[in-house]
């Protein structure tokens, strides 16, 4: 890729109409001073005395930031949330993001959170406690799951591209849900999807699974094998597979054909935390273009190269961070 492939796709995505469905959820950062903290007079413990309070978009939501900071044309989200305090941050943390979110509300259902009590003490040392998620133990109800199939009949006329962001085991996919993705792509709408469980489930579309996703997907002990794994998904889910592979870069697919696209070298200290959302968002946005899978590959790679730099969050990667990227390494 060249500075000018490069310019032209960041001024192609800004043409693109794009979705995204999956499982929203806010992610909720408690920063304790222990050093403030005093032996309770009830119980023979130490309180947390939270100093700090960060609030940002995850899962499906942090990929909604990320194609939001790329400027599309327009972004149409399908997700669920709960009518608790935790659906309000999550629609402020996202208009932050300038993500326009009309999550479908449910009643039945909780806002997915992921809360991360971290600590601090005399050092400079923060120390993270077990994090506390708030998941759904129930799938969508039958009212629910008909809202989501009517938002996609309507919306899939406006889309150019559609990334899915299938996470958590009760989330907004449903069976039927994964049925009506696949008609979709059978009429042409280019869907590219990241599903933590279930990514052997779909057919004619793109899929984006990490090594230990597609090793799992094909029933294999271990991720060692990864081409032959690609293969085997792309043929299986009647497939293009883009197997992501971490520092390794990442290889794509059909079953017959393979390429590799190498990682961009980044040294220091990284946060790979939301990487796999950065790099879904970017090569979603650069299918929506048109442009072949190699160089979305690589403008993927970029922009998650972006991303990992940001140590303590998620991150998003705009277009003028992408590029200074680009032009420092090459």
């Amino acid at each position: 890729m060249t500075i000018e492939h490069l310019n032209n796709l960041l001024q192609q995505v800004q043409k693109v109409r794009v979705g995204i469905i999956g499982d929203f959820c806010v992610d909720i950062y408690w920063l304790a001073d222990m050093t403030k903290s005093e032996l309770s007079k009830e119980t023979p413990h130490f309180p947390l005395p939270v100093m700090e309070e960060r609030v940002s978009p995850g899962a499906a939501g942090n990929v909604a930031a990320n194609l939001a900071a790329l400027k599309p044309a327009s972004l149409h989200c399908i997700g669920l949330k709960g009518t608790d305090w935790r659906g309000a941050l999550l629609e402020e943390a996202l208009a932050k993001k300038g993500v326009d979110a009309s999550l479908i509300s449910c009643p039945e259902r909780w806002t997915s959170a992921y809360c991360k009590p971290l600590r601090k003490g005399i050092s400079e040392t923060i120390y993270e406690d077990p994090r506390l998620d708030f998941l759904s133990p129930a799938a969508p109800s039958k009212e629910t799951e008909e809202q989501i199939l009517l938002l996609l009949d309507h919306l899939s006329s406006s889309m150019d591209v559609l990334a899915v962001a299938d996470q958590f085991e009760n989330g907004i996919i449903t069976a039927a849900i994964r049925d009506k993705l696949s008609d979709l792509a059978q009429q042409g709408l280019k869907i590219i999807v990241d599903s933590r469980y279930h990514i052997a489930s779909y057919r004619n579309m793109i899929l984006k699974p990490n090594e230990s996703e597609c090793a799992a997907a094909c029933g294999t002990a271990s991720p060692f094998s990864s081409e032959e794994n690609a293969r085997e998904l792309a043929i299986k889910c009647h497939a293009t597979v883009i197997e992501t592979l971490g520092e390794k870069g990442s290889i794509i697919t059909d079953g017959n054909y393979l390429r590799s696209v190498p990682a961009v070298e980044i040294s220091g200290n990284l946060d790979i935390c939301g990487a796999g959302d950065t790099f879904l968002s970017a090569f979603t946005l650069a299918v929506g273009t048109g442009c072949n899978l190699l160089r979305c590959a690589e403008f993927a790679s970029l922009a998650s190269a972006v991303t990992i730099q940001k140590i303590g969050e998620t991150g998003t990667a705009s277009a003028e961070e992408i590029r200074a990227l680009f032009c420092n390494k090459w």
